[in-house]
């Protein structure tokens, strides 16, 4: 398999270079060059299958030879070590719990994966490669946790100050060995610039080698394609049509979940729900495209004002605007309208979600109203235990601290707190 750039100026390279290097030469996103659907039987027969054997089927030729099958099928073994259940919510509204592994957040099958596929390639390269991250909440814990102790890899993870909960500062500030944090006085879209920048820096790529653990990287993206076909493989009804409503924010996990609709998945629409960050429903409402600055919410993994991964989204569907219309619905809901949401999945369904889940959760009843004959799905990407602080106050209820939270609560803080990028690149470069 070959990966090129969507900015269409640096050469073509294998799955291996593609998840090192991170980004291309000409700063563009790795994409596959193509795209081969499996056999119709393959999902007419899923229920067949393994966790484990769907994954390596759906991502097989996507690392290509770049890693041997049996060390492929190893890896996805120590990827999906946790479940993915599927929960009966209404009629014909399921809710997919994508926040059973070791951090409680759907980033950790993306994190997990790709550290695995690092071990593996760093197993003989004497080169270490630095990880340099941005996250907005889980994407920070998942990778600091994925990563933890791999061999040849050092992770620098950056986050807004006051702008994550405390237990996602607590899960990337408080494992020490080749993880280091930084609190950066500014907004998610901040973090997100200095990334951006010190990839663009001579000065330091040509004394170290630098990728990111974002979504952009093809290693933490792809794998996400995982759970689309986790949730139809456990449906009844495989005969309804399908619709996922998908809480977004870089929009890495929608757009895996339309390449997992390329390789076969029978999905009738797609639904990006998002919070006031509204830069994807207004772009399918105007045509116009109009990145601005994040504005902070409740839902905070969402708070991104420029989505990295749309640019695969257009480029699935040829930069056509209205055949991407035929796929894709989106709109955007106010901390107010999630708090109600929260309110009423406890109340009247006795079901806990957490802010994203219930952006999720309000983005699949607004289409239903418009398409009645369908079955949907909406991604709950994060354990509520995650946002106390919101969640609590909404439903009255103390939440059940889980074990594997308990274990950060207690640890240390450590952070660097930095204002710009000069900070960071003193600190690569010392």
């Amino acid at each position: 398999m070959q990966y090129k750039s969507l900015n269409g100026k640096a050469k073509e390279v294998n799955f291996e270079d593609a998840a090192i290097k991170g980004i291309a030469e000409d700063k563009g996103l790795y994409f596959p060059k193509n795209i081969t659907p499996l056999p119709a039987s393959f999902f007419e027969n899923i229920n067949e299958f393994s966790n484990n054997e769907i994954a390596f089927k759906l991502i097989k030729q996507f690392v290509g030879d770049s890693i041997p099958k049996d060390i492929l099928k190893t890896i996805i073994e120590g990827t999906l070590s946790f479940d993915f259940p599927l929960v009966s919510i209404e009629p014909n509204i399921y809710a997919l719990e994508l926040y059973h592994g070791p951090t409680m957040a759907f980033k950790d099958v993306g994190a997990r994966f790709m550290a695995r596929c690092f071990s593996y390639f760093n197993k003989n390269n004497p080169n270490e490669v630095t990880v340099l991250v941005a996250t907005s909440g889980d994407t920070g814990g998942a990778v600091a946790n994925g990563f933890l102790g791999v061999k040849g890899v050092n992770v620098i993870i950056l986050y807004p100050k006051g702008k994550v909960s405390d237990i996602q500062e607590k899960q990337l500030t408080t494992l020490g060995q080749n993880i280091t944090a930084f609190e950066v006085n500014g907004t998610f879209d901040d973090c997100q610039a200095m990334v951006k920048e010190a990839f663009l820096d001579t000065d330091i790529t040509s004394k170290k080698q630098l990728t990111s653990a974002n979504s952009i990287n093809i290693a933490r993206w792809l794998p996400q394609m995982f759970y689309f076909v986790f949730a139809y493989k456990q449906l009844k009804d495989k005969e309804k049509p399908l619709v996922f409503a998908v809480p977004s924010g870089n929009f890495g996990n929608i757009c895996a979940g339309m390449m997992a609709q390329k390789l076969g998945l029978p999905v009738k629409m797609f639904i990006a729900a998002t919070n006031i960050n509204a830069v994807v429903p207004n772009y399918l409402e105007t045509g116009i495209y109009a990145p601005k600055p994040s504005t902070q919410t409740i839902a905070n993994a969402m708070d991104v004002g420029d989505p990295s991964n749309f640019i695969r989204i257009q480029h699935l569907f040829d930069d056509d605007l209205e055949r991407l219309k035929e796929m894709l619905y989106s709109e955007s809901f106010t901390d107010d309208e999630t708090r109600a949401a929260l309110k009423l999945l406890k109340e009247k369904f006795d079901y806990l979600a957490d802010p994203h889940g219930a952006i999720g959760y309000l983005g699949l009843k607004s289409y239903l109203k418009t398409d009645t004959n369908c079955q949907g799905v909406f991604l709950e990407t994060a354990h509520p235990v995650k946002f106390l602080d919101v969640v609590e106050p909404v439903i009255k209820e103390k939440i059940e601290i889980p074990e594997q939270i308990k274990d950060v609560l207690t640890k240390e803080k450590c952070a660097k707190e930095i204002s710009s990028y000069a900070e960071l690149k003193a600190y690569l470069l010392q």
